[in-house]
């Protein structure tokens, strides 16, 4: 949704009418997940995609359709035939598009999102009031409503459950809200802030990796205790660049289950204390560079300190995949895939060497 909040906004003050296509279900593999979203105006011009190309054609279409009957609906593609003349995905998977004309609610949206502030979206896909949206903070407050007033407090009772989990639902409910009944389907798609990545280390490694983090959407924070090396101008990508102490900074941080912990530094002095903090946090990806003998000495003494072997086990290191990296930048790249392989589950390795879905199943429906 992010990614076409500036080209919605811009279509809006110059008078176009906008629909707006969103991933509401994902079936075995899909390229994007639910959430993606992608906009057309009543011009034709398109921002954002859904598929990575599989299936926008025939959304632009459905699209214009709205736009000019002003009907939301759910429209679903399945995989496409053997000669690609069918519209579907050839990655042997099935995704479910809500299309609507852009909500009165969008603005709200749009400047929740712009300041990282906890918002969930939710949208009635099938129901008397097919289209309804409505919009809930983290304190249950809501913009818009669906249906009726029971209902609505329903929905507003998952939306803050899924806005504290950052998760991604499609839920039934009864027309008064009852659960587990047939009559009322909602999307319920939450924006949460980003994760945290913290890189301690002011480092040449440490630039790379701040470069690639960005792009992988955390907001990145480098801390060294050296006020020489910590500094903006050696790191101008980063959100924050903190001189501190790695293991005093870490005990007042922001720290959650999608918080990554990245320690370059391979100082025993700052590496000790530091991951002695980190490992007991709830950190979910903890990584520490070194050789492997560096490594033992630096296990050792984390046990000397009291870190117990589940502890241990949660550490990552030496850090990243073994992908033959030397270079700062391949570093990076082998760092980032592990974060990305240890959050998703998977074990790594060469796509051509497995079998199976290459995506796993996305949004659970509740």
């Amino acid at each position: 949704m992010k990614d076409i909040l500036e080209q919605v906004e811009r279509w809006r003050r110059d008078g176009r009418r906008v629909a707006v296509a969103t991933v509401v279900q994902v079936v075995r593999s899909a390229p994007r997940g639910p959430g993606a979203a992608m906009a057309v105006n009543d011009g034709g011009e398109v921002a954002g995609s859904v598929s990575g190309g599989c299936v926008e054609g025939a959304l632009v279409e459905e699209a214009q359709r709205v736009l000019a009957d002003g009907q939301a609906r759910l429209v679903s593609y399945g995989i496409s035939d053997e000669q690609g003349i069918s519209v579907g995905l050839t990655c042997g998977g099935t995704i479910h598009c809500f299309v609507q004309p852009l909500y009165a609610e969008f603005p709200v949206l749009a400047e929740a999102l712009r300041r990282d502030d906890p918002i969930a979206l939710c949208i009635e896909l099938e129901g008397p009031d097919t289209g309804a949206t409505m919009l809930v903070r983290h304190d249950g407050d809501a913009t818009g409503t669906l249906g009726n007033p029971d209902l609505a407090h329903r929905v507003r009772a998952d939306a803050v459950s899924c806005i504290a989990r950052g998760s991604t639902i499609v839920r039934e409910y009864g027309l008064r809200g009852e659960p587990l009944e047939s009559g009322v389907r909602a999307f319920i798609d939450a924006f949460v802030p980003r994760p945290d990545l913290y890189i301690f280390g002011a480092v040449d490694f440490s630039r790379a990796l701040v470069t690639l983090g960005r792009h992988l959407g955390y907001r990145v924070t480098v801390v060294d205790a050296r006020r020489t090396f910590a500094t903006r101008q050696r790191f101008p990508d980063a959100d924050e660049v903190v001189a501190a102490w790695p293991d005093e900074f870490l005990v007042e941080a922001r720290i959650d289950e999608r918080t990554a912990v990245c320690v370059l530094t391979h100082d025993p002095k700052f590496d000790v204390p530091l991951l002695k903090v980190a490992l007991r946090t709830r950190a979910g990806y903890i990584g520490a560079m070194g050789s492997r003998a560096t490594h033992d000495r630096r296990v050792a003494q984390l046990r000397a300190e009291g870190i117990t072997e589940r502890e241990l086990e949660r550490l990552r290191a030496p850090i990243g995949l073994d992908i033959g990296s030397a270079t700062p930048e391949e570093t990076a790249v082998a760092i980032a895939g592990e974060i990305i392989a240890l959050r998703t589950g998977h074990a790594g390795g060469f796509l051509s060497g497995a079998t199976g879905p290459i995506h796993k199943a996305r949004s659970p429906v509740a």
